[in-house]
Order: C-alpha cells, then sequence, then structure tokens
C-alpha cells in the first residue's frame, strides 16, 4: 500500500499555482510593453539570442521541478512487511458545525479554529478508536468515514470551513441522521458522537433525534463554543456587519441550554470550550472509560521509501532550466526604443 509519510507536507504544492498566476501575469505584462514598442513578432525579432516557447519551457521545468521535490519531500513509500494486530477502542463521530455563525470572534482566533484546534487535540491523545468526521450546517456531509489513521482526519480537518456546505444554518438533528448511517448498524454499544457547534439550533427534532440515537446505543457528548453575551457577526468576503431584516446588528449567541438538553437525552455530557486541552482529556477520558470492543488491523512494519527518486528528478529539472541560455541583456536598438 502506497502512502505518504509526511502528508502535510504536501500542503507546499499549494504554492504552484501562485508560480503559475505570477508567471501568466509577467507574460502579459511583457506582451503589452512591446505591443508598445510596435509589432510583437518584429520586436521579439530585435532581441538577441530570442527562441519561441523558451521561456514557457524553462517555467515548465521550474514548476515541475518543484512540484516533485515537493512529493519527495512527503516521501512516499510502499509498505514491504504487515502484521494483524488486535486494537480495543470504540466508534467515534465527530460532528463540526461549519455554519457562518462559527466565524463568530467571542473566542480567539473564532469558534471555528478553536473547534479545530480541539479535534487536533484529541486524535494526539486517542490511540486505538476509530474516528470519522462530519461537517453540518444547514446540511451534513460525511467528510471521512470511521478511521484509525488520524492524519486523514487532520488533512480534511485543514479544509473545514462555512464554504463546504452551500445550505447554511445549524440543523444538529441532520448531522446526527448522518452519523447514525455512519455507525455499524448491527452494534448496540461502543459507540460515541460528539458534536462541536455554537448550539445555535435551527431544528426543533434535535432532542428526538438524540433519543433515537441513544436507543441505537449512541453516547452523544456536545461541546459548546462561543459565550452565553454573544457577539456581532461579520460577512468574511465584505467584512461587512451582518444586519437582520430591521437592519439590527445579528448577534451571535451560544445556546448553552440547548446542547446540555442534547448531552443529557444522549446520556452524555456536555463541556464549555474554554481551556482546549482540560476539554481534550476529559472527553478522550469519557472514550476510555466506555466498554470498547476488539479491532483487527492490519499495520505496516517495514517501508520502501521513493522520497530519492522524486529528489533526484526534481533536481534534474532545476539543473536543466538553469543551464537553458536566456535572452542576451544586450539587445539590438530599435526605432521606437531599445529592450534590455
Amino acid at each position: 500500500m502506497f502512502q505518504f509519510q509526511h502528508i502535510g507536507y504536501l500542503y507546499a504544492l499549494g504554492i504552484l499555482p501562485l508560480l503559475v498566476l505570477v508567471y501568466i501575469l509577467t507574460i502579459y505584462w511583457r506582451s503589452k510593453r512591446l505591443k508598445q514598442l510596435g509589432d510583437e513578432r518584429l520586436v521579439n525579432e530585435q532581441i538577441l539570442g530570442f527562441i519561441p516557447g523558451r521561456n514557457t519551457t524553462r517555467f515548465i521545468l521550474l514548476a515541475s521541478g518543484l512540484m516533485v521535490i515537493i512529493v519527495g519531500w512527503a516521501n512516499l513509500r510502499i509498505g514491504d512487511k504487515s502484521e494483524k494486530v488486535q486494537r480495543k477502542g470504540v466508534d467515534v463521530i465527530i460532528a463540526l458545525d461549519v455554519s457562518k455563525s462559527m466565524l463568530a470572534q467571542d473566542v480567539s482566533p473564532d469558534r471555528l479554529t478553536r473547534a479545530k484546534q480541539l479535534i487536533m487535540r484529541m486524535t494526539d491523545k486517542m490511540k486505538n478508536d476509530r474516528m470519522a468526521l462530519i461537517v453540518f450546517a444547514g446540511r451534513s456531509y460525511l467528510q471521512v468515514p470511521l478511521t484509525v489513521d488520524y492524519s486523514a482526519v487532520k488533512m480534511m480537518l485543514q479544509n473545514a470551513s462555512p464554504d463546504m456546505v452551500p445550505t447554511q444554518g445549524t440543523v444538529i438533528g441532520d448531522a446526527i441522521d448522518m452519523s447514525l448511517k455512519t455507525f455499524t448498524q448491527n452494534e448496540r454499544k461502543y459507540k460515541s458522537l460528539i458534536i462541536i457547534t455554537d448550539g445555535e439550533d435551527h431544528d426543533e427534532n434535535a432532542i428526538e433525534k438524540t433519543r433515537e440515537a441513544a436507543d441505537a446505543g449512541v453516547v452523544v457528548h456536545t461541546v459548546g463554543i462561543g459565550s452565553p453575551q454573544g457577539t456581532t457577526l461579520y460577512d468574511p468576503n465584505t467584512k461587512a456587519l451582518k444586519l437582520d431584516e430591521t437592519g439590527n446588528p445579528v448577534i451571535s449567541k451560544l445556546n448553552e441550554d440547548e446542547l446540555k438538553s442534547i448531552a443529557a437525552a444522549g446520556h452524555g455530557t456536555y463541556s464549555l470550550l474554554q481551556n482546549t486541552d482540560e476539554v481534550a482529556n476529559r472527553l478522550v477520558a469519557d472514550l476510555d472509560g466506555m466498554e470498547q470492543k476488539n479491532f483487527d488491523s492490519v499495520i505496516y512494519t517495514d517501508f520502501t521509501s521513493y522520497f530519492q527518486y522524486f529528489l533526484l528528478a526534481g533536481f534534474l529539472a532545476l539543473v536543466i532550466e538553469w543551464m537553458l541560455p536566456g535572452t542576451s541583456k544586450k539587445s539590438k536598438t530599435i526605432k521606437n526604443g531599445s529592450i534590455a
């Protein structure tokens, strides 16, 4: 099985679209300048050593070299030796609220970022439990199915934002429904759902859905994030203050009563997210205290790495790009001016 040892390094590939944009803007700027001097084709002919397409070739070599070096940096490898091990744990689903109210800044830096930090801390402390990730607002979407690969959860968590869910609002009941479909249906225990939200629920059936989950053997914990007094909301794109129909500022408040009621109906606990480590420790302790089941897992104990091939290919691409001659800094003077 192929895998990346340092999958987080692949985020560095995000620099490539920026390089492409800069190159396109440079080509546009150069073409515009040449047209000011005269016919672009004739002007190019006056430049010593000019070869059509050479700049594009050099850019492709540069971008390709950087790309494969980054892939090599992440260390693509394949498992050679595997062992079947038995783990004991529970199935945990994290339901993360990504509605726009989670961008409120009554906690630093904002509610959604703090919620992500909590999940990150939990994955660092968990060992044998299987975890899944659901994001929800007006609708719910499964991002990561139940897995012991916590790095996959962390990777998807980085991109969690209100843009992932086109239907806005906060419908906790829909997140609970999605969780029930994700859990193994033939078991009535070993299951826990952790809902992280500000509790501004637009679903009157959340308590009823929680009772259904409890009847199916799911322990439901809730984590509230925000402040009871609330704060104003700003549009993330325009930075303008959000107003209601009457022109008054929209105030987003933490609804603790709702979240406490859901936790009680789900035989779980409610936590106010203030100290991230404390809440993470408490939730992990609750999971460890549950009755656990045996998981048969295959793990790889020996790997063959291929990073050296990628690094070599990237280095060769950069050397070739460097060896390609550029245009001479000296150029023929033309009637309307000169080009350096």
